[in-house]
């Protein structure tokens, strides 16, 4: 799945710069296990990805012992019989995820069978201490390659503020009211070029007991509130965009000229709010991603929008900047574009809190430490 693919890029390149030996089952396809829908399909292709992973690393284990197993599983991708098969060679099983604050009021219960829980989110580590499940909160795992690492020139800010990202309502909606209040920037991602994805349309021919069955699990996952609000929009139609976003709108970068335009904003912006039903649209939630760890490894001159736990991750105002409001966007950003010099010293000193802190083989070295493995393979 090409909006994965990076996580595994970054993990298997933080592991070869670490001196790690990373390994991993060959023939199995755990992207499938996120495009499945199909209870039979995905019970077969949890059983089939499962059983062969069990297989072989019992054999690699036997070979030269294995320190841990590390993955990144939704919920519906685990079984947790596998996972107590290795344990129970002396395996201990490690499953990061990112998606903790977005997805749960509860941790599901096929999370339960872990040995260690790798949580980026800061509010997601009390709905694991809740549940008595042993949590590490550690940085969102960022692998930045070494050329885009070096330090960014003047000469090499090309570009005006801007984000990237796929367009949503919450950030339509941010960026409509600072653009009214002045921010200049350039949007790059899905969607903003008015492209939109076609949305997806109703299952038919489903029966009334499988409709109530849906919107109970709907209820049991999200809330009534969160119903309520989904019944809303049904009956509601949807608002016309506040505004047409096409002249700020600029291609979507890919691979490395991502990396260029990163470095070469001005001021690389951050949005940690997203879409959900679970908050009213005029409050939304916010959550630290993976761009707060991302950005500034690369040696961008970053602004984010402020959340719980950024202030564990940077000094604000010294390494990174923040924002809470549209205003503050618009005049933080502002400030930045009129002072070369300040950007200069974000950029610097953001980049080395990453680069020392916050990378992947540091948080190894911990999960290691707290697994007492020796955190070689």
């Amino acid at each position: 799945m090409p909006a994965y693919r990076f996580w595994a890029d970054y993990f298997r390149g933080a592991f070869a710069e670490a001196g790690h030996v990373c390994l991993e089952a060959p023939g199995c396809d755990w992207a499938e296990g996120l495009r499945l829908t199909d209870t039979a399909a995905l019970g077969a292709w949890r059983s089939h990805t499962w059983e062969r992973t069990v297989s072989w690393l019992r054999q690699e284990h036997a070979r030269q012992p294995v320190d841990f197993f590390l993955g990144y599983l939704f919920p519906h991708q685990v079984l947790p019989p596998a996972i107590a098969e290795l344990r129970g060679l002396g395996i201990p099983c490690v499953n990061f995820f990112c998606d903790n604050v977005r997805e749960f009021r509860r941790i599901p219960e096929s999370f339960h069978c872990f040995d260690l829980h790798w949580v980026p989110e800061h509010k997601a580590v009390p709905l694991y201490r809740h549940s008595g499940l042993p949590v590490l909160h550690a940085p969102m795992p960022c692998w930045v390659p070494p050329g885009w690492r070096r330090p960014v020139t003047a000469a090499e800010e090309i570009f005006p503020p801007g984000f990237v990202g796929t367009r949503d309502l919450q950030r339509e909606n941010l960026f409509s009211t600072a653009i009214a209040l002045g921010l200049k920037l350039e949007l790059r991602g899905t969607g903003w070029d008015g492209s939109l994805p076609p949305t997806a349309q109703p299952t038919a021919g489903r029966s009334l007991a499988q409709q109530l069955r849906k919107q109970a699990d709907f209820i049991t996952a999200n809330g009534w509130a969160a119903f309520a609000r989904k019944c809303l929009t049904k009956v509601r139609p949807d608002p016309e965009p506040a505004l047409d976003f096409r002249p700020y709108a600029r291609p979507s970068p890919n691979d490395d000229d991502y990396w260029r335009v990163i470095r070469g904003s001005q001021v690389c912006i951050g949005v940690n709010r997203y879409p959900s039903l679970r908050f009213p649209f005029d409050r939304p939630d916010t959550y630290s991603r993976l761009r707060d760890v991302e950005a500034p490894m690369a040696g961008a001159c970053y602004l984010t929008e402020w959340t719980e736990g950024i202030g564990e991750l940077y000094d604000l105002g010294t390494e990174i900047e923040t924002y809470r409001t549209p205003a503050e966007l618009s005049s933080k950003v502002a400030e930045l574009s009129a002072d070369q010099p300040r950007r200069m010293k974000l950029r610097a000193a953001g980049q080395h809190r990453a680069l020392c802190h916050h990378t992947i083989a540091r948080t190894v070295d911990s999960i290691a430490g707290r697994l007492g493995a020796a955190s070689g393979r």
